[in-house]
């Protein structure tokens, strides 16, 4: 007698589910960035605002050939903080009188680090490092130039 076994054979699909993209954001010091830029920092000499718009400007013109979205934090002079935006617009935010636009971006790193895909511009090593503690990419003002330089290109 013959005994013969049977085995089903079941065959499974690999199912990849994929993971919702983080949002992007690029947070940028803008008077770092300002005198860390030469053609920027002649500008804010003559006119600071002339500065802060050229800066704006190229950062609109970022977010607009990429995803990432654009912040950018000015020391101010008010009694609050103050932010200025249209909707799809770079955000930008001014300091209170006596409180830095370091302290808003570290503040913004803290908080939202791990929720998005946060890169930080500025030539500040300690703010960096901060960032970097946070879960922030940083970045300098050169490599700044260059990431807008390439997006520009592409």
């Amino acid at each position: 007698m013959l005994l013969r076994s049977q085995t089903s054979l079941i065959t499974c699909k690999r199912v990849s589910f994929a993971m919702p993209e983080r949002a992007r954001y690029l947070v940028v010091d803008g008077h770092s960035v300002i005198f860390a830029w030469p053609e920027l920092c002649k500008l804010h000499a003559r006119r600071s605002s002339l500065a802060r718009e050229a800066l704006v400007k190229q950062l609109r013109d970022y977010q607009d050939w990429t995803s990432v979205r654009v912040v950018v934090v000015f020391d101010g002079k008010g009694k609050m903080v103050e932010a200025t935006s249209d909707p799809g617009d770079v955000q930008i935010f001014y300091s209170r009188s006596g409180q830095s636009a370091d302290a808003i971006i570290e503040r913004l790193a803290s908080k939202y680090a791990k929720q998005f895909e946060l890169m930080v511009a500025t030539a500040d090593s300690m703010e960096a490092e901060t960032v970097l503690a946070c879960g922030a990419e940083w970045i300098s003002p050169e490599a700044l130039r260059a990431l807008l330089s390439i997006a520009r290109r592409s």
